[in-house]
């Protein structure tokens, strides 16, 4: 029984796994914290003065993959 929280550099940054058990074969609940989540956010900061030809430079320099966003 308890709980845990481990993290690993990936290459996009700090991926981290939450795990809680209740003593049984399996994890009560697990939790995923993916590095492309947690940088989504900043998009909206980096383009608040910026040009709409910026846009898609901005973005992609974020390098994000949306199979981490989607959870």
């Amino acid at each position: 029984e308890g709980e845990v929280y481990v993290t690993v550099e990936s290459p996009r940054g700090e991926f981290g796994v939450y795990v809680v058990s209740d003593g049984g074969p399996k994890p009560w609940r697990v939790k995923f914290r993916a590095p492309s989540f947690v940088a989504t956010p900043v998009a909206a900061t980096l383009m608040r003065d910026a040009l709409v030809a910026d846009m898609i430079a901005i973005v992609g320099s974020l390098d994000t993959v949306m199979g981490e966003v989607d959870r």
